[in-house]
């Protein structure tokens, strides 16, 4: 999320915390850590993720630690700072309800057909030519394209899955990223796709998506892709151009599949898919090594049963 540049010492007085640094180092966003660029704030609260957020492209880090301060970069000391890190998107990106179906300030384009049911939030933006089918729910802020055709049911930008486990409950992320369908996009029915957390979900050009599919935060989809149903992405995920995905494929968190590349039906896939490949199974790997891996367990009822004949 962009935001005006603000001093750090205004920051760490927002969320009530002590930092390091001057106090005039200037932030100019803030994102979560896959989705980090100079000038943003990051948080991070596990031992394990401190030298991955010190060491990101973010300028600022808020962190539970007393740790030595990167060059160029500042710290905010904080208790909790997943909370902390809560409480600057409320600040900056406070809730705002609907009152209506199609909000006052949404923006929708020539020749696009709004069927009876939809729901447009508040600041959406919709292009020409594009049809949505009834019911169809867009969230605030997101940012439908050109030509865009959206079925019935789906969902665009609804809040990121993503919490963290307290002693008596949950606590949510605040989500206030968005989506961004860009042009010639067509998307089936039932289909849901989250908000990046800070940042943008982005369903690239051209791009053909079947129906219950479901793409989470932070997922940036290439150009001329086709996904068939029953697809899940997992946040933080990057796909490139012209990617195939059959049915029932899920794709777990911060993978990248490369350009031309093609997932089998009902297959999982836990690792990088290079440029190109062909991928199959649970988990996933090169198609034709799988098959074999297949073929061999199949013979293994025929040798057990010699092996026993002997």
């Amino acid at each position: 999320m962009q935001i005006k540049p603000t001093p750090l010492k205004d920051i760490a007085t927002i969320i009530g915390a002590k930092y390091v640094g001057n106090d005039n180092h200037i932030i100019t966003g803030f994102n979560e850590i896959h989705r980090v660029t100079f000038g943003d704030v990051v948080f991070v609260d596990h031992p394990k993720y401190y030298d991955k957020a010190l060491q990101s492209n973010a300028t600022t880090i808020i962190i539970n630690k007393n740790v030595p301060c990167p060059d160029g970069k500042a710290l905010i000391i904080h208790p909790e700072p997943f909370t902390a890190f809560n409480q600057l998107t409320q600040y900056f990106q406070p809730k705002q309800y609907a009152s209506q179906l199609v909000s006052s300030t949404a923006k929708i384009g020539k020749n696009t057909v709004i069927m009876p049911g939809c729901f447009i939030g508040n600041h959406v933006v919709i292009g020409d030519g594009c049809i949505i089918h009834p019911n169809v729910v867009i969230y605030d802020h997101c940012i439908i394209g050109n030509h865009v055709t959206i079925h019935a049911g789906t969902i665009v930008g609804s809040d990121a899955f993503y919490f963290k486990k307290r002693q008596t409950h949950f606590e949510q992320l605040e989500t206030c990223g968005n989506v961004i369908i860009k042009d010639y996009v067509r998307i089936g029915a039932n289909c849901t796709f989250d908000k990046g957390v800070t940042s943008d979900t982005i369903i690239g050009e051209g791009t053909i998506i079947d129906n219950l599919v479901h793409v989470a935060h932070d997922v940036v989809i290439g150009d001329m892709c086709l996904f068939a149903a029953n697809v899940a992405i997992a946040g933080c995920c990057t796909i490139g151009n012209h990617v195939t995905m059959w049915g029932q494929v899920g794709v777990s968190s911060d993978i990248t599949i490369g350009d031309g590349a093609v997932i089998q039906a009902q297959s999982g896939v836990g690792e990088n898919v290079p440029a190109g490949k062909v991928f199959f199974g649970t988990p996933a790997s090169e198609a034709r090594t799988k098959m074999r891996e297949v073929f061999a367990v199949k013979q293994l009822p025929s040798l057990i049963h010699k092996l026993y004949e002997k």
